[in-house]
């Protein structure tokens, strides 16, 4: 959850030639190029005490790896911390975050896994290719014959918000909803500054999430319909299965996760593109490099930037000691910067070989719908070079959402060539 940082820390963390902070992030300069940031932490000092955090920032990728895979994600507040903290409204926040598999360790997250990984098979996932090439050309089709776009708000976020819709087994027609929810939680899950203006929307989402697929279990228990929700319902294990209130929490982790990672995957891509016409002249010229590509574009501009973990004892990191409990920043978009595993990283290889990046995450918690991300990145690319005629930035400033975890475009407007009648 996020993290109550002062105003002033905020001030002083902004100051020219102030002391190294991902809290620095919040200078919209800084946000739109994070990548001289990461390069000065992770050589100046890659295990780094953040002032303004009080906690732990880590970016070579090895330090990554290791804390990905060793240290507690189990990091959600009590009821009694948030109200020593004043913050006892966001109580229902922690009461669904503490059931989410990104938030728990052990037994719980491995029964949990295995329990959904029945319903969310790589067979489920390949069986939507078609149809998801479908959805795509149908958002083209609206767009082509006016010479124009905006990538954002006409293809990368409604692409998803539809293939999740359909792969949960509600109605399509909720897909804007189902986005605006995923888009409010995802504030809250990739941002560390606490901003109470936006606690009121972050709580009544939470529960407006809970009372429709609440619904939807009771609807899918009278009049069962194919899709995860159904399968989450009926998965089992040992003659163990899930709550409502556990398929509930499956359900929001895999709808908020797939859309917002794959929207910015194809709009941090997408742009990457045009700023490398080289390398999208490739592409072009060679489509079976598409699934390389995608891995690539996901190194180089990860979706997801950081996240957060806890010392499970005092540890030695570095050369630095961190004490059991203190929470660790594993900054995965420096990660996959980082030289020392990935040569020349600042250029788009789309050729480039074991480019085994951490834009999914490492170790258990890795990203459960990496595979479908993954599918609709690659038929998305695939689409817009094929059927966009010599697509150009509209001219105008960049602007990038202020979700400083999960890294991606506020808008990315586009003209392209009139296809001939």
């Amino acid at each position: 959850m996020s993290l109550p940082v002062t105003a002033d820390s905020h001030k002083e963390a902004k100051k020219p030639g102030s002391v190294l902070s991902l809290y620095q992030l919040l200078d919209p300069e800084v946000l739109a190029d994070p990548y001289p940031l990461y390069r000065r932490l992770r050589t100046e000092d890659p295990v780094h005490w953040d002032p303004f955090l009080h906690a732990w920032v880590v970016t070579r990728y090895t330090d990554v790896i290791h804390v990905l895979q060793n240290f507690s994600a189990s990091r959600t507040p009590t009821p009694e911390q948030l109200s020593a903290m004043g913050l006892e409204r966001m109580i229902p926040i922690a009461q669904l975050m503490v059931r989410l598999m990104l938030f728990m360790e052990g037994a719980g997250h491995t029964r949990l896994r295995g329990l959904c990984s029945q319903a969310f098979t790589p067979a489920r996932v390949e069986a939507l290719r078609v149809h998801i090439q479908d959805i795509a050309n149908r958002l083209l089709d609206e767009v082509l014959p006016s010479g124009e776009m905006e990538l954002i708000s006409d293809f990368a976020a409604p692409l998803p918000a539809i293939v999740t819709a359909e792969l949960l087994g509600v109605p399509t027609s909720d897909h804007r909803q189902l986005k605006q929810w995923s888009a409010d939680l995802a504030e809250m899950l990739g941002n560390f500054q606490h901003n109470p203006d936006r606690s009121e929307r972050v709580l009544n989402t939470a529960a407006a999430m809970t009372a429709y697929f609440r619904d939807a279990i009771r609807e899918q228990r009278v009049c069962p319909r194919e899709g995860l929700l159904h399968a989450l319902l009926i998965a089992e294990v040992g003659g163990d299965r899930l709550s409502d209130e556990e398929v509930i929490a499956s359900i929001i982790v895999t709808m908020v996760g797939g859309q917002e990672t794959t929207m910015n995957l194809i709009g941090n891509g997408m742009l990457s593109l045009l700023r490398n016409p080289d390398v999208a002249a490739d592409l072009r010229n060679d489509f079976s490099l598409i699934p390389s590509a995608v891995e690539e574009l996901l190194r180089y501009e990860s979706p997801s930037q950081h996240t957060a973990r806890l010392a499970h004892d005092d540890i030695e990191l570095g050369g630095k000691l961190i004490r059991k409990r203190q929470a660790v920043y594993a900054v995965m978009g420096a990660a996959n910067r980082d030289p020392e595993r990935f040569p020349d990283p600042d250029r788009i290889d789309i050729r480039r070989k074991d480019n085994r990046h951490v834009a999914f995450g490492f170790g258990a918690h890795y990203c459960f719908g990496a595979p479908l991300a993954r599918l609709e990145g690659q038929v998305a690319f695939a689409t817009l070079l094929r059927r966009l005629p010599n697509p150009q930035l509209k001219p105008g400033p960049i602007s990038w959402r202020d979700n400083l975890g999960l890294r991606g475009l506020n808008a990315l407007p586009l003209s392209f060539s009139k296809p001939a009648n």
